[in-house]
């Protein structure tokens, strides 16, 4: 019978086997962007003591889940993931996401994962609670929603730009409401809490706009796994479907949005592409509306400039791109958000 064991990845000779088992069944991205983040990790032993299994848990997502020779019953691959969920309920942690491989999205559904987005190359599923219907029912609402011209724009806000207040703004004019979904994972100079406080700050002014968490489901390059996928290129299309396909068909229907709101991108090859594959995926039912940035004396209002700026302390330039509320929060916190870049915080990307 399979035996349920621990493995410590730091051990060479264990990470070898580790390596060799999943290059087996096809994952082979070992990155530190992804195994840096893994907090515990089981291996499937069987009678010879050979490794036939394998999973491990980065926060409350699973990842790295793969058995060799499974049988039609799918035992070993119940096990590994059931070990897992027993693991995470030790840590008291109750609700977990999984990303996988499309072709396997139908065993964790066995498991009583449900299906939140499915592609042809990825899944996403979570289990456990809250779940998605728990985080859009505890979102404000108003009157007769259905009725009304509803609109949505996701944003990391690091930090809350004039360029962010302009986007909010248009849309603020052009609907009778507006969701504005902060995105959570906390990889960015400024933390979440800071950045919700930023936002609802720099939005006051407009009556109709909800600042609210994008929870758990505006999928993150954060949290999304690469490992079984191929190159750069594919992680961003089918991160943008998932994404897409839980915003399209999981939040937009429960709120009535019809529109979403983004910043063109010159800049960042990445977000383009990102912004044109979303575009391409809620379209036609979500209509995709894409606003000019914001320019200042020539120069576009990037929050990347804005940290480059913190980095060099330069507050002056920092105040032609920002809302007072953020030009305070900013220079009241200077010394903070440079130890914070002197510690090793990437202020690079967007």
């Amino acid at each position: 019978m399979d035996k349920v064991v621990d493995l410590f990845l730091s051990d060479v000779a264990t990470r070898q086997k580790w390596e060799n088992l999943l290059s087996s069944l096809d994952l082979h991205n070992f990155s530190a962007r992804e195994i840096d983040q893994i907090d515990h990790t089981i291996g499937l032993v069987d009678e010879d003591c050979n490794l036939v299994g394998t999973g491990s848990v980065a926060g409350n997502v699973l990842k790295y889940v793969g058995v060799i020779n499974e049988d039609t019953q799918g035992a070993r691959f119940n096990k590994v993931v059931t070990n897992l969920m027993q693991y995470l309920a030790g840590q008291k942690i109750y609700h977990s996401f999984v990303f996988t491989k499309a072709k396997y999205a139908t065993s964790f559904e066995h498991l009583h994962f449900n299906l939140l987005a499915k592609t042809d190359e990825a899944a996403f599923l979570e289990n456990g609670m809250p779940d998605i219907n728990d985080f859009l029912s505890d979102l404000p609402k108003v009157e007769d929603q259905a009725d009304k011209k509803i609109a949505a724009i996701v944003m990391n806000a690091n930090p809350f730009t004039l360029g962010h207040q302009h986007l909010v703004k248009m849309a603020s004019e052009e609907n009778d409401l507006v969701y504005v979904f902060v995105v959570v994972n906390d990889v960015s100079l400024f933390n979440f809490n800071e950045r919700m406080k930023l936002v609802k700050e720099g939005t006051k002014q407009f009556a109709n706009v909800k600042v609210v968490s994008g929870g758990d489901y505006m999928v993150s390059p954060a949290t999304f796994p690469a490992y079984f996928l191929k190159s750069p290129d594919e992680l961003i299309n089918v991160q943008t479907s998932v994404d897409a396909a839980v915003f399209k068909n999981k939040i937009a229907p429960a709120l009535n949005i019809a529109r979403r709101y983004i910043g063109q991108e010159p800049i960042s090859r990445t977000t383009h592409f990102y912004n044109v594959s979303l575009a391409h995926e809620l379209g036609p039912d979500i209509e995709v509306i894409t606003v000019k940035r914001l320019e200042k004396a020539g120069q576009i209002v990037t929050a990347t400039q804005v940290r480059q700026w913190i980095k060099d302390g330069d507050l002056t330039k920092i105040n032609k791109f920002v809302p007072e509320s953020t030009y305070g929060f900013i220079k009241q916190n200077m010394s903070e958000l440079q130890s914070r870049i002197e510690k090793g915080m990437n202020i690079d990307g967007n």
